[in-house]
This record gives structure tokens, C-alpha cells and sequence, in this order.
């Protein structure tokens, strides 16, 4: 039984989102993160939502004595890994920062969590593993083809972490969960998405155009094979995400057949494209979000929303929130927090 959950990255966006749900589970969360992309304010942030403040510890994942040293401490149950570099342009200017970083960080965490014959592990993968796939939805029985470094990273870590639940079945359970759009913001308007530079991706960055603080979006590529011409994604609820990872222990919890290594899609099934995105913000907000169509970014895809149905039938998990909830509540988080978490 899974009581105590040790959460890598945590103090990030997705991070602390689901360190709240996890929290309003009943279950403990331990959080180890080293701050590069994040603040250390945001855990009384998330102990002010759920009544409950996580364990803390600064550290990086490469850092194997201050693992082991915390896994000795807490003795976690299970693990949900999310530290790591994640922004797909700049992995393309600084692959070999990301190669470094983030296979490095997952072989320390697996090498720790087998000392302490801790066997449950849940990855925050990406569906930029799949590539640019011609036939959408997207499954996860589809052909990988990653278009830049920060998905190779991703799909390095699924077979890496496939390749070693196959050796040892009876002590590792896997689920690689496969994000697609994460965006919005806890409904408490207290934690959300808080990027230290220009953001990298485009609610926080519309966000920040609505109320003043950048001047133009700059919307990579008009000339796509869509119907307005811009990328087409599928958005989710970051707190809908959230919950996905806790539905993703309880069933590795409950798995009897081994070995046990599945790929999932979390995402809603539904694409919007990025001027789409840009109205319904618009008319949330009552702001306008002046914006220029720039050449595309290097590594992006047309067009990238999910099949979902593994989701729900092995997770017994669904999206329940909608783009107006994202846009909502990522602008009451912006409204509340002109300056992010400080």
C-alpha cells in the first residue's frame, strides 16, 4: 500500500499541482527539487491549498548521497519523477545540456529507488516522443519519430525504464505517462505556471501579454496544414493532469501481472489551435493579446491531440475540465501573481 510518495521536480508547475492532489489524497509527499526552474515559496503556496506542508529538500537528482540520504529519511513507497529540462527549443540549441541532465538524473533516482527496493515509479514522459505523426488521434501504439533532443531524452528514459522492468519484474512497476498540453492553473489562482524568462510555452506567455507585461506574441508559424494556419495541440487541465498521476499509482498499486511497463496518454482528445487559444483568452480576460506570426520554431508539429481511451479504461481517468477552465483559471493565477511566486 502506498502511503508515502516522493515527488522529483516538485516545486515546478506540474510539480506542485500534483503534490496537491496527492495531499488531498491522504497521503504524505516528500518533495525533492534544486530550484532552477522554481521557487521555494511555493510549498507554503501549497500547504496554504491543502492544510498540509510537504517535506522539502533541495537537491539535485544527479546528487545520489543527498538521494539516498532522503530515501533513508522517508523510506517513500513509491516515486512520480518530473525533475529534468523540458523546453524543446532550447534543447535544440543545447542538446548535449539536456542529454546530460536528464538521463543522467533518471539513472541516479533508479539506481537509489533499487537500493531501497522501491519499486513503483511513474515518469512524466511527453507526446513529443511521437513525433510528427500523420494519423491523429494519436495512440500509444504509434510510431515514435522525435522531432528534438528534449523528446529523445524522453523516449531514451521510457526504454531505459522498459529495458529494466523487463530484468526485474518483480520489483519495478513503471508508468510512463505521456503529457500532452499542460496549461491553467490550481483554482485557487495560487500556484500555476511561474517561468523565471520568457516563457516556453504559450499560456503563460499569452498570459503575460493580456496584463502588460509583454508587449507581442510571437506565434511560431501562420503556414501549417491547419485551419487557420497555426499548430494545433491538445490542452490540459494541468490539475486534470495532476490527478492523472495519482490514478497512475493507485494502479500500479494494485497490479498482479508482471512486469508491468505501460506507456499512457494523459491529454483531453480535443485540439485547439494557437489562435483559437489567443480568443479565448481574449474574451475571458476582456484584454487584447496583440501577436506576429514568426517562422516556426526548429522541432515543432503540425498538428499533436491524444487518444485517450487507455486512459480511462486502465486508469479509470478522464479530463473533466474544458479550455475556458484553463484559460480562467491560468488568468486569475496571472491577475493574483503580476510577478509570480516570490
Amino acid at each position: 500500500m502506498i502511503n508515502t510518495v516522493l515527488v522529483t521536480g516538485g516545486t515546478g508547475y506540474i510539480g506542485s499541482h500534483i503534490a496537491v492532489s496527492l495531499l488531498r489524497a491522504g497521503l504524505q509527499v516528500v518533495i525533492v527539487d534544486n530550484l532552477s526552474n522554481s521557487s521555494e515559496f511555493v510549498i507554503q503556496r501549497i500547504a496554504r491549498i491543502t492544510g498540509t506542508e510537504p517535506s522539502f529538500f533541495k537537491a539535485d537528482c544527479r546528487d545520489k548521497k543527498a538521494l539516498q540520504a532522503i530515501f533513508n529519511t522517508h523510506r517513500p513507497d513509491a516515486v512520480i519523477h518530473l525533475a529534468g529540462h523540458k523546453a524543446v527549443g532550447e534543447s535544440c540549441q543545447k542538446p548535449l545540456m539536456y542529454y546530460q541532465n536528464n538521463i543522467e538524473s533518471s539513472l541516479v533516482l533508479i539506481e537509489v529507488m533499487q537500493a531501497f527496493s522501491v519499486d513503483k515509479l511513474v515518469f512524466s514522459s511527453s507526446a513529443t516522443v511521437y513525433g510528427d505523426t500523420e494519423t491523429m488521434p494519436v495512440n500509444e501504439q504509434a510510431q515514435t519519430a522525435v522531432t528534438n533532443p528534449y523528446g529523445q531524452t524522453k523516449l531514451m528514459i521510457e526504454q531505459m525504464l522498459q529495458d529494466i522492468s523487463k530484468a526485474s519484474p518483480e520489483k519495478f512497476k513503471v508508468a510512463l505517462l505521456r503529457y500532452f498540453n499542460p496549461a491553467g492553473a490550481d483554482e485557487s489562482g495560487l500556484i500555476g505556471e511561474d517561468p523565471r524568462s520568457i516563457p516556453n510555452n504559450l499560456m503563460p506567455y499569452v498570459s503575460q501579454v493580456a496584463i502588460g507585461k509583454r508587449e507581442r506574441l510571437s506565434v511560431f508559424g501562420g503556414d501549417y496544414p491547419t485551419a487557420d494556419g497555426t499548430g494545433v495541440r491538445d490542452y490540459i487541465h494541468v490539475s486534470d493532469l495532476a490527478q492523472g498521476h495519482l490514478e497512475a499509482l493507485r494502479w500500479l498499486d494494485s497490479q498482479v501481472e508482471l512486469p508491468c511497463c505501460r506507456a499512457i496518454n494523459l491529454g483531453t482528445g480535443v485540439g485547439y489551435s494557437v489562435l483559437e487559444v489567443v480568443s479565448a483568452f481574449e474574451q475571458i480576460s476582456g484584454r487584447p493579446v496583440p501577436y506576429d506570426i514568426v517562422d516556426r520554431r526548429p522541432g515543432d508539429v503540425a498538428v499533436s491531440y491524444a487518444d485517450v481511451s487507455l486512459a480511462a479504461n486502465l486508469l479509470d481517468w478522464r479530463a473533466e475540465k474544458d479550455l475556458e477552465d484553463m484559460v480562467s483559471d491560468a488568468w486569475r493565477w496571472q491577475e493574483m501573481n503580476p510577478n509570480g511566486i516570490r
